[in-house]
């Protein structure tokens, strides 16, 4: 069997290698060789990439079975995220991998700042030696305001508290009950800036926050202040901060990143209160390599058909072990809904009822969305660009949990409305220790058939002699029954659903509709997930 082709565009550890396994067809590429890298990209199924390859609309253009592109690290500048949601391609990143490289760059510059390290290292380096000239400050007892307080910002909050610093910190988004645990004061905005003596931003850079430090947020702070920025590049006015340094306004600068990089020409390095490092903030050696095992072990959940707790473009997440076997069952319910409509979806429920109820099953919603839309767009479809063709079409989706399940421990339904008023239902369950995929109702009518690959589904009014006349018509085509299943409602109306062995000729449903004078009479072909 043809092994799945991940293609490294650039260079990644031996230990990311390692991690992929033998499962695939790994080739190398380089990413910034455009020609090269459109051409190999033509059977990859994953790519993996650092910085330097662009991968946008044109590259995933050029990759028809692609289904994940991970950025081996934090930042997706160069991934046309839209771009790939549209094309159903997942998007990865790293998230965690440099948050302890980051922390602790952040302290080496606090450090720096409050020793003036690096200036008296040059003079030293020059041949001089004026310890008077580089008294410091110590951190003991000083006050450090962190904005953002996020999975980076408690790691420096608890490396600072072990100089004995007083750690403050704002961030609308944590609440205090955490900020208590992890022994931190919040304080409005403009308060942590007049209070601290050193301030380092770790933010996500929005518009929101994109120049959320400038000449009004400089002159509030102390001048022995500093302020430190290791996040990104334009979160304080680069302008505003030049003034504020030359003016004294406030003590001195550490930045690790800049609104162009490199920053060619700008004044901030020419000053002496500044100490400016290359974007290391990911440069350790462990922070790479955890970000190549990290995007590695991604693109393999990918590949198998997991979500993928670090994607991007796609909601979900970590699911839990009693959730994962029941996303198989609700796509392929999907698929069942899908085949039994006969006009367009205006709206979905998924109601989940029973023990799940205790669960996040939001990938639910995800799952019948990929199978609903299976058969129905001629476009690839994936858990990540489903919702997208939900929302094109305007279909409304809810997801709907109740602990409450009278006849089975857990039961999934999807309950949809199509556009000329019909409410179509279907439900099913996992049965018995072998967990096997049931469908256990459709609209009013109670049965429970185990999913296969082919189902023949009749409604009809119900009269003597029915079954025997398309048993006998199956029978002589050569269609063999594998199973029946027989429900029946309160107004006569019957429900037959048939698992058949393969596929039945249009021609012969025809007849059989006819010969029984079926209401509705359906073929569904469930393709295996």
């Amino acid at each position: 069997m043809t092994k799945p082709v991940v293609l490294l565009a650039e260079e990644l550890s031996p230990a990311t290698i390692d991690a992929l396994g033998p499962e695939f067809d790994i080739r190398h590429v380089d990413g910034t060789d455009r020609p090269a890298l459109l051409a190999a990209l033509a059977d990859a199924s994953a790519v993996l990439v650092r910085s330097a390859t662009q991968i946008d609309a044109e590259a995933l253009a050029a990759a028809p079975v692609l289904k994940v592109v991970a950025r081996a690290g934090v930042g997706l500048d160069n991934v046309d995220i839209k771009a790939a949601t549209t094309a159903g391609v997942m998007v990865v990143n790293a998230p965690t991998s440099n948050i302890v490289s980051a922390a602790e760059l952040t302290v080496g510059h606090i450090l720096s700042l409050a020793r003036n390290i690096p200036a008296a290292h040059a003079s030293l380096a020059e041949g001089q030696w004026k310890r008077s000239s580089f008294t410091g400050t110590e951190l003991y007892e000083k006050t450090v305001g962190i904005i953002g307080l996020g999975r980076i910002g408690a790691l420096i909050a608890a490396r600072l508290q072990a100089f004995d610093m007083r750690v403050v910190a704002y961030d609308p988004y944590v609440t205090p009950a955490r900020a208590q645990q992890l022994h931190v004061e919040l304080l409005p905005f403009e308060e942590l800036l007049r209070t601290s003596d050193f301030i380092t931003i770790h933010m996500p850079k929005t518009p929101e926050t994109t120049g959320m430090i400038g000449d009004a947020e400089l002159a509030m702070m102390k001048d022995t202040a500093y302020v430190v920025n290791v996040a990104r590049g334009g979160l304080i006015d680069e302008d505003a901060l030049f003034r504020a340094l030359s003016a004294g306004i406030i003590a001195g600068a550490g930045l690790d990143v800049f609104v162009d990089e490199p920053p060619k020409n700008s004044p901030l390095l020419a000053l002496p209160n500044v100490v400016v490092t290359p974007h290391l903030g990911a440069s350790t050696d462990e922070a790479q390599e955890k970000a190549g095992v990290s995007v590695a072990r991604s693109v393999k959940l990918a590949l198998e058909g997991d979500l993928v707790p670090d994607a991007v473009n796609v909601a979900g997440g970590v699911i839990d072990p009693f959730v994962r076997p029941g996303i198989a069952l609700v796509e392929k319910l999907g698929q069942v809904f899908s085949g039994m409509s006969h006009a367009a979806l205006t709206n979905l429920d998924i109601e989940v009822r029973g023990e799940l109820a205790a669960y996040d099953v939001s990938v639910y919603k995800l799952a019948a969305l990929k199978g609903i839309f299976t058969s129905i767009v001629s476009e690839n479809v994936s858990y990540v660009n489903a919702p997208l063709f939900a929302e094109q079409r305007g279909i409304e989706t809810r997801l709907i949990v109740d602990p409450v399940s009278e006849d089975y421990r857990n039961i999934t339904t999807l309950r949809g409305t199509l556009a000329d008023g019909t409410v179509l239902t279907v439900s099913g369950t996992l049965s018995g220790t072998r967990m096997v995929e049931k469908i256990v109702g459709f609209n009013d009518y109670e049965i429970e058939v185990p999913i296969a690959q082919h189902h023949i589904v009749m409604l009809y009014t119900d009269r003597p002699g029915i079954v025997a006349i398309y048993g006998q018509k199956f029978g002589d085509a050569g269609i063999n029954i594998a199973g029946l299943q027989v429900a029946r409602s309160q107004r006569g109306a019957q429900l037959s659903v048939l698992t058949v062995d393969s596929r039945v000729p249009e021609e012969l449903l025809d007849e059989v509709r006819e010969a029984i004078q079926a209401d509705l009479l359906v073929q569904l072909e469930i393709t295996e997930v």
